[in-house]
């Protein structure tokens, strides 16, 4: 009986053993599997994944660090990481070792790194303590991930938030100008001259969205305020001028004032009567700035008035922004407006 039972204890060992074994393979199998899996990761991440050792010398080298840094593993592995920090910035490296000394983790560090073409590039970087089996700082890992475009697109809406709000505060100056020199004998004349003022800059305004705010064109300025006018066959429209692209500030000035100049022969000049003519014409003066005449003809007799309007005003206060200067002549035949202004 002896003898049977020892058999039979021999067995269950083994049968344990066999069991204990297959459990073991299985572990490892997974831990493998695992292993791999990870290091499949590491090797493919788009962010440059980095090992060094406490002396800062690189010992591993992911596919990210080749695209990121532009050195290949052979180039990179055995070489000190400061390979890729500006000279201006080596510090960085000891501060960060020193660190990682300590069992510190530098986590989301915004820094500049350079590739080995010689261009730099902003990275966010993190670095963590590598351990041995026996909780000993051996070593430090680093996820660096470029972000150069990131930090380009954070300037470039930075930039244009700073240009929208000094757009946007000379429009509010030049609408303001306009409503402040606006004057009417009536609350509904006072409404529309302002709302006229106001569309001539709005108007204008369409042309800087075209041009992606280069600027907008004399003539296009001119034919856009005018487009009223020159769909009626009653009158003769003549404007003539060299190819010229004001600033934004300049356009609206100009856009103003020929919108206060139109508004001005619709009530008194020319083209209050069939058959009146505008000539409008520029040119470049020998000191580089823009010579610009509007001339009436065929309207009603003109008379010198006894007061400045308040168009005269507008237009006036439109050129002086541009440090112009503006002279009217109110001659029998038709109003003369000469403007001189630089470019």
């Amino acid at each position: 009986m002896d003898q049977d039972f020892m058999e039979e204890f021999s067995l269950s060992q083994a049968d344990r053993d066999v069991a204990e074994r297959k459990r073991l393979e299985s572990a490892l199998y997974e831990s493998d599997s695992r292993l791999r899996w990870l290091a499949s990761i590491v090797e493919f991440s788009h962010d440059a994944i980095v090992s060094k050792n406490l002396d800062g010398i690189i010992l591993s080298w992911n596919k990210g660090a080749e695209y990121v840094f532009g050195y290949t593993a052979e180039e990179a592995i055995g070489q000190p990481i400061t390979i890729v920090i500006p000279q201006d910035r080596q510090n960085e490296e000891r501060d960060i070792l020193t660190r990682i000394r300590r069992g510190e983790r530098v986590d989301h560090f915004e820094t500049i790194r350079q590739r080995k073409d010689g261009h730099l590039i902003h990275i966010s970087l993190t670095v963590s303590p590598v351990k041995d089996v026996k909780g000993n700082i051996i070593g430090a890992s680093k996820v660096a991930r470029d972000i150069t475009q990131s930090k380009c697109d954070q300037e470039r809406i930075a930039v244009l938030a700073r240009e929208a709000e000094h757009r946007s505060r000379n429009v509010l100056a030049t609408v303001q100008a306009a409503v402040k020199l606006s004057r009417a004998d009536t609350v509904d004349g006072l409404k529309d001259a302002i709302s006229g003022r106001v569309h001539a800059i709005a108007n204008v305004h369409s042309l800087f969205a075209e041009s992606r705010w280069i600027g907008a064109d004399l003539l296009t300025i001119a034919k856009q305020e005018l487009a009223p006018y020159l769909e009626r066959s009653e009158f003769e429209i003549k404007i003539q001028g060299e190819p010229v692209l004001f600033e934004p500030n300049s356009a609206q000035a100009l856009a103003v004032t020929l919108h206060e100049l139109a508004t001005n022969a619709a009530k008194y000049g020319s083209f209050s009567v069939a058959k009146g003519v505008i000539c409008l014409h520029w040119k470049y003066t020998t000191e580089g700035g823009i010579y610009l005449v509007w001339k009436e003809e065929g309207g009603p007799p003109v008379q010198m008035p006894t007061r400045r309007g308040f168009g005269s005003r507008i237009i006036e206060q439109m050129i002086a922004q541009l440090n112009g200067v503006t002279r009217l002549d109110w001659r029998p035949e038709g109003l003369v407006c000469e403007i001189t202004f630089p470019k």
